[in-house]
């Protein structure tokens, strides 16, 4: 288990454990999925806690079952480690509280990840799924994903559903599964295909003008306005 004393000083392995918060009666809500996430209420606190789930051909194999090598490369502590890094360079993340993973065997583990849930928001996914989104809030994405790009954080699933927004449009990215720091190259582009192609996916069967090339143009050119500047070298 790995957590933060300055915001969990009595954590416990059950704070990681679903049917531990259902027998409590804390449980606000789930969002299933690939990475299933469970909604608590807790001393005043809103928590996320989200089971580690695999995807694709793997989920054959196992559902949430991972490769064991070592603690520190299991799916939940880095995921909790890249979030605290991001939350001290100041970007708009969730607040990582605990993480665990449980042994299964010599060769295995299963992961839980435990966040303070971002409250006011709506996905991307699910605004556009309701109505178009003005081109500032293009822009604000925009110049988010440039700040995590600048500094080198690779976003391993980068799609509408991760980008959340408030009503004031201030953006949010979630779910660093696989995510990493990287020198920032080519990568950077890929990403951004990516959540193009998950935009255009959800608004194919929308309306006409739930999304643009105007609404694209307006994120890629704040993207690029938003670039740091060139430190000179001595």
């Amino acid at each position: 288990m790995l957590y933060d004393a300055s915001r969990a000083g009595n954590a416990e392995p059950c704070w990681l454990d679903r049917d531990w918060w259902a027998r409590r009666g804390e449980v606000r809500g789930s969002e299933e999925g690939r990475g299933a996430a469970l909604f608590i209420d807790a001393d005043g606190r809103r928590l996320v806690l989200r089971h580690y789930r695999r995807g694709g051909w793997a989920a054959r194999m196992s559902t949430d079952r991972y490769l064991w090598r070592e603690a520190d490369a299991t799916r939940s502590f880095v995921e909790w480690h890249l979030l605290y890094l991001m939350r001290r360079a100041g970007l708009p993340v969730p607040v990582p509280i605990a993480a665990c993973y449980r042994r299964a065997g010599r060769y295995s583990y299963s992961a839980d990840l435990l966040t303070e849930q971002i409250i006011g928001v709506r996905s991307l996914a699910a605004r556009l799924a309701a109505a178009p989104l003005p081109l500032s809030g293009w822009i604000e994405i925009g110049r988010c994903l440039r700040r995590f790009h600048d500094d080198g954080v690779f976003h391993a699933d980068l799609n509408a559903h991760n980008i959340l927004m408030d009503q004031d449009r201030r953006v949010w990215l979630i779910d660093f599964d696989r995510g990493r720091l990287r020198r920032p190259g080519l990568w950077c582009d890929g990403n951004l295909v990516r959540l193009r192609r998950s935009v255009e996916k959800i608004t194919a069967p929308l309306p006409a003008g739930h999304f643009s090339d105007a609404d694209w143009a307006a994120l890629i050119n704040a993207y690029f306005a938003a670039a740091q500047p060139a430190t000179a070298s001595p």
